[in-house]
């Protein structure tokens, strides 16, 4: 590189479905605003200075994996506080 600028640039990966990822996305907005516990992850990550959208990744991939749960396990979601 020239100069001093070391920026990093992650780009979240485009395979798979995009109308999943768009779906997932969007319920991760929803997620990030009204389920207690994502909503805290959302706001540890911006605390971080992680940009909104980035942020809403992060989302994605958590709620990713409690859905995942929900399904290997058979059992219904419950917020658990800490």
């Amino acid at each position: 590189q020239s100069g001093e600028f070391e920026g990093t640039h992650n780009v979240m990966s485009k395979r798979g479905s995009p109308y999943l990822r768009k779906a997932l996305f969007s319920a991760a907005l929803v997620a990030s605003r009204h389920d207690p516990v994502l909503k805290a992850f959302y706001e540890k990550k911006i605390s971080e200075g992680k940009h909104h959208l980035t942020a809403l990744g992060a989302v994605s991939r958590k709620l990713c994996y409690i859905i995942y749960a929900i399904l290997k396990k058979n059992e219904p979601y419950e917020v658990r506080l800490k």
